[in-house]
């Protein structure tokens, strides 16, 4: 299983972005500066764009989707419990699981930007994908949430993740990174080795990794917070 982008550009106006790679099974986080065009590379990815030059091909992928910055765009039914049953899940266990069994029969725009986002996530989690594409999955979520959506992230034994985010603090375990800047796209090889290659990688990061204290399997968070 995999997704291949074989020379793809991309143009709007003033904007391009050009990427040549592979993302195969496993985690991938896809950083840089906003508005370097890390959705655009997403919505590629997803093909929901079409790239001006070259091609975007999936092998093996039967089941793809992609979770956009903002939750209110995923929103399609009245309340939480048809929201989440939309998805085909079990209403009372993904309402349990995102904290919201008390707010189940609510209309899901009667909740914060917070709570909403968490319901789409949960959403998300409650099913396999082959491809999952998270464009700023951590937005909008306090500390306690985002390792939440952490452990969701290292539980998916299987398919292909890419995350697009600019967050820097907690961080999942991932097999990979790529970096977004001055309208490329590259993957920067596996994890540890990459960290020495990113750009704007943490500081914390940069110390663990010459300090010898970066396995390979390590989550960035607890590299910060053994500092």
């Amino acid at each position: 299983m995999q997704v291949a982008l074989e020379e793809i550009a991309f143009s709007r106006r003033a904007f391009t972005l050009a990427c040549s790679g592979v993302f195969e099974e496993g985690i991938h986080l896809v950083t840089g500066r906003v508005g370097s065009g890390k959705t655009t590379l997403a919505l590629l990815l997803a093909g929901l764009l079409q790239p001006d030059a070259g091609s975007v091909r999936r092998e093996g992928v039967g089941t793809m989707t992609l979770s956009f910055q903002n939750p209110e765009y995923h929103v399609t039914e009245a309340t939480v419990r048809a929201e989440i049953a939309s998805y085909g899940a079990d209403p009372d266990a993904v309402a349990g699981r995102c904290g919201l069994a008390d707010r189940i029969d609510d209309d899901s725009f009667h909740l914060s930007r917070g709570e909403l986002k968490r319901l789409h996530l949960a959403c998300v989690f409650a099913r396999a994908w082959d491809l999952l594409i998270l464009d700023e999955p951590f937005s909008s979520l306090d500390c306690v949430q985002k390792r939440h959506l952490c452990r969701w992230l290292e539980e998916r034994d299987a398919g292909i993740t890419v995350i697009f985010t600019h967050e820097r603090q907690v961080l999942p375990r991932v097999d990979s990174i790529w970096e977004v800047a001055d309208g490329r796209a590259a993957c920067l090889g596996p994890v540890p080795g990459a960290i020495g290659r990113w750009r704007y990688a943490p500081p914390y990061l940069r110390r663990a990794l010459e300090d010898g204290r970066m396995p390979a399997n390590i989550r960035f968070e607890d590299v910060r917070e053994a500092r």
